[in-house]
């Protein structure tokens, strides 16, 4: 793998984080079913995916110098 890309844009950590999410819930008495847990990391990746875009825009609306 060459491609490099930040953690958090990453699906495997995402669906990691939703697992590990589930099993505590589901010792907590919440359940969370497979389709279930691949639906919230999807949502999540999208949701952090804009986020950082609108962080980036907004980065470089605020930038003090020009892009070479």
């Amino acid at each position: 793998m060459s491609d490099e890309k930040p953690w958090y844009l990453s699906k495997t950590i995402w669906g990691a984080l939703v697992s590990v999410a589930a099993t505590l819930g589901a010792m907590f008495g919440l359940g969370v079913d497979a389709a279930g847990q691949a639906a919230l990391t999807e949502a999540i990746l999208q949701t952090v995916s804009a986020v950082a875009g609108i962080i980036a825009i907004l980065g470089r609306v605020g930038a003090t110098s020009r892009i070479a």
